[in-house]
């Protein structure tokens, strides 16, 4: 699974336009050290359903309605763990001969390949796609209006000008992806109907790596994949560039989501931290989930000093004012006293007893405290 979540981006727009997808995904790779030489998924939109790879050899229902469905007809398990052993080996052997051609020995090197088919259940109207990725790049596809594939690099030339030739698999691919595939998704929609519809809310939290730097609003195992999330300041969304990035949405293994949104934190000022606030709210839900800026709540392994609240401040300057206007009495009311040809009391430690004596003056060394 995490080779397919790397890949992913390859082929993100298949599925963005229509209202359910069912798609296949297989890769093949070379030279990627902790990772099976092969792996095949099956996604219903942006949920992973079925998996299979060269290390288990066997295909997995991941989803629990799956394994409803595959009660009922089990022979659908067996049916893609067959398909994805026999691609197991065609992709092998191609990877082999796409580094050839490409004159390529060592690194890592990723074949892709993404298949299945799209229905909008607004109009009805089913479309199919099978496409080649390699290295991350689009490689070669297949036009199923045209019969013929396209190759959009010229390392592709020769394979496009054999592949198109074989007529009776090009019209069994155009079958499959416009009539069984379609078949195969209602299916699946009827058991996973429930599941798909469920509304699934965010566990939300701040983070930051150190004081300086921004803080991370991080959104995670949400479903599905609508919703809106932005950072706002005294109720109005926060726009500017410089102080919000957006992170692209991200897959979580057990079909949930995760997104994230920084706020430069730099250049605000410790008083208006309370202003800002992080808000999450998922498609069909009430209310949004808001997460105010507080220091207290930021998770960080970074030590960090207490910072002072605006009250917290107040007080301590109220009580520095207080302290100092205080001061300035006693001076002057020593100062008045000195003026009219007072002394002020004092007491000395005598070295006789150890007494206090009242003395007027005070001779030597004493602590001097204002008469009255």
């Amino acid at each position: 699974m995490i080779m397919f979540l790397f890949i992913l981006p390859l082929f993100s727009s298949l599925a963005s336009s229509v209202n359910v997808s069912l798609s296949y995904f297989l890769i093949a790779t070379s030279g990627a050290p902790n990772l099976p030489e092969f792996v095949g998924v099956v996604m219903l939109n942006d949920m992973p359903v079925g998996y299979y790879d060269s290390n288990i050899k066997r295909a997995e229902p991941k989803q629990d309605w799956v394994k409803a469905y595959l009660e009922e007809e089990p022979q659908h398990l067996k049916w893609y763990a067959a398909q994805c052993l026999d691609h197991q080996q065609d992709f092998n052997a191609d990877i082999y001969n796409l580094k050839r051609r490409f004159n390529q020995s060592g690194g890592i090197h990723i074949l892709q390949r993404v298949s299945g088919c799209e229905v909008d259940y607004d109009t009805g109207e089913v479309s199919g796609f099978n496409r080649y990725g390699y290295n991350g790049e689009d490689f070669i596809w297949l036009d199923l209006e045209k019969k013929s594939w396209v190759a959009p690099r010229k390392e592709a030339f020769t394979i496009k000008e054999r592949w198109d030739v074989e007529m009776p698999t090009i019209e069994y691919m155009k079958h499959f992806y416009l009539n069984e595939c379609p078949k195969l998704l209602e299916k699946y929609m009827r058991y996973g109907e429930t599941f798909l519809h469920r509304r699934v809310p965010p566990k939300v939290s701040l983070l930051q790596k150190t004081p300086r730097s921004p803080v991370t609003c991080h959104a995670t195992g949400f479903y599905p994949n609508e919703f809106v999330m932005f950072w706002r300041r005294a109720g109005h969304e926060v726009q500017e560039t410089a102080l919000v990035q957006h992170w692209e949405t991200l897959h979580n293994h057990d079909g949930t989501f995760q997104r994230s949104v920084t706020l430069n934190v730099s250049s605000i000022p410790d008083a208006e931290w309370e202003e800002y606030e992080c808000v999450f709210k998922l498609d069909g839900a009430e209310d949004p989930v808001v997460t105010k800026l507080d220091e207290a709540v930021i998770m960080t392994n970074y030590p960090r000093t207490p910072r002072s609240s605006p009250a917290a401040v107040a007080v301590g300057v109220l009580a520095l004012m207080l302290l100092l206007a205080a001061a300035i009495a006693l001076s002057v009311r020593i100062w008045r006293r000195q003026r009219d040809g007072e002394h002020p009391k004092c007491f000395r430690l005598t070295r006789r007893n150890d007494d206090v004596e009242n003395t007027d003056p005070c001779p030597g060394f004493c602590l001097r405290l204002p008469a009255g």
